[in-house]
């Protein structure tokens, strides 16, 4: 990852500088910017493997940049807020957001962050060329940390992943919204029930992008989701 380049979108230089530095020094290249149409502008070049975007921003909000980026890119987003507001962490993770941190933080723990994202969207290459997604219903690569479905691999945020795997482990056994939280986000005591019900939406629309006729993910009213089994 030493060549990856990071976008800060930060309109306080305290906190961009600082988070430039720690990137460098772990071996990222990184670009800096303070409003969010030049962060569209800078992003729309495609030379950017991630990007640092504060929610708020003096021109538009960061959740806003994210909504038009998301449009023509699946770059990596990172949010910074000065809030710790649940309904913002939802709003980012439903707008496409891979992680979320609020200030303050500390630079070591953002770099962290990045690493982890960037290790589970582009897995480093192997020596031998990755097979193919073999052919079946779903097929989890732990290492690689992605799934495909029917011999297609999805492109799957970290907890996107993280649920859908815990599903799989247990095919057919209902489990509560408590649940899959307590197994699936580590801050699962300060989040809310809905972002569990969020994440099931995004899932079902990116399975049945693939095979709209096909619904793997039951709900059971009053109980929890299940992935059917077989």
């Amino acid at each position: 990852m030493a060549a990856m380049k990071i976008l800060i979108v930060d309109d306080e230089p305290a906190i961009s500088e600082t988070l430039a530095y720690a990137l460098r020094s772990d071996g990222f290249t990184t670009e800096s910017c303070t409003l969010g149409a030049e962060a569209l502008a800078l992003l729309g070049r495609g030379d950017h493997d991630l990007v640092v975007l504060d929610v708020g921003l003096p021109d538009i909000s960061g959740f806003d940049v994210c909504r038009s980026l998301r449009r023509q890119s699946d770059i990596p987003v990172l949010f910074l807020t000065a809030r710790s507001d649940e309904v913002d962490r939802i709003v980012g993770l439903e707008l496409g957001g891979d992680d979320y941190v609020a200030k303050p933080f500390s630079p070591r723990e953002v770099v962290s962050r990045i690493r982890a994202i960037l290790r589970r969207l582009r897995p480093e290459p192997r020596l031998a060329a990755p097979a193919p997604a073999p052919a079946g219903r779903f097929t989890v690569d732990a290492d690689g940390q992605r799934i495909a479905y029917h011999g297609q691999w999805l492109g799957l945020t970290r907890y996107e992943y993280l649920l859908l795997a815990l599903l799989l482990d247990r095919p057919g056994r209902i489990l509560s919204r408590t649940q899959i939280m307590e197994n699936v986000w580590q801050d699962g005591g300060e989040s809310l029930e809905r972002t569990v019900d969020t994440h099931i939406k995004t899932l079902r629309g990116k399975l049945r992008a693939l095979h709209p006729d096909e619904d793997v993910i039951l709900t059971h009213r009053g109980l929890g989701y299940s992935v059917a089994a077989g």
